[in-house]
C-alpha cells in the first residue's frame, strides 16, 4: 500500500501530463505554494502562490511549443515530504532536452506546499531554456 503522499504526487504528475491545471490548482497545490526553480534561464526563479506556479508551468509549455513531456519514474514519500524522480523531455528552437530530474516536495495538510526542482543536467537546462 502506497503512502498517501506518494499517491498525492503521482496524481499531481498525472494532472500535469494531461494539462489539467484546474485539478492541479484545486486538489494538489496549497494556496501559499512556493516553487524553487534553479538556473540562469527564463524559467529560473522562485514562484509563490498558485497563480505564479501555474504561470511557470504554462511558460514551460509556451517556450517549448507544448512539447514538454514529464515521465514519472518513482516517488518516495513520508508524512512530511516526497521526492519525485522523473525524465524531462522537450523541443525548442531545433534543440532537444532530455534530462533525469527530481523535485523535492514539502507536503502540508494533504497538499503540495513547497517544491525544489533539481535538474539532472543544469547546464543543458540553462542552454535549452535560454
Amino acid at each position: 500500500m502506497a503512502h498517501a503522499n506518494e499517491d498525492l504526487v503521482r496524481g499531481g504528475f498525472e494532472a500535469f501530463r494531461k494539462g489539467d491545471l484546474d485539478t492541479l490548482q484545486s486538489q494538489f497545490f496549497a494556496q501559499g505554494i512556493v516553487w524553487h526553480v534553479p538556473g540562469k534561464n527564463p524559467l529560473g526563479g522562485e514562484y509563490t502562490g498558485i497563480e505564479q506556479v501555474l504561470g511557470y508551468l504554462g511558460r514551460a509549455f509556451q517556450l517549448s511549443d507544448g512539447t514538454v513531456d514529464i515521465e514519472l519514474q518513482d516517488v518516495l514519500a513520508n508524512d512530511r515530504h516526497a521526492v519525485a524522480l522523473f525524465r524531462s523531455r522537450a523541443e525548442r528552437n531545433g534543440r532537444h532536452l532530455d534530462t533525469f530530474d527530481a523535485v523535492i516536495l514539502r507536503v502540508k495538510d494533504g497538499k503540495l506546499a513547497e517544491a525544489w526542482h533539481r535538474s539532472g543536467d543544469p547546464y543543458a537546462a540553462d542552454v535549452f531554456w535560454s
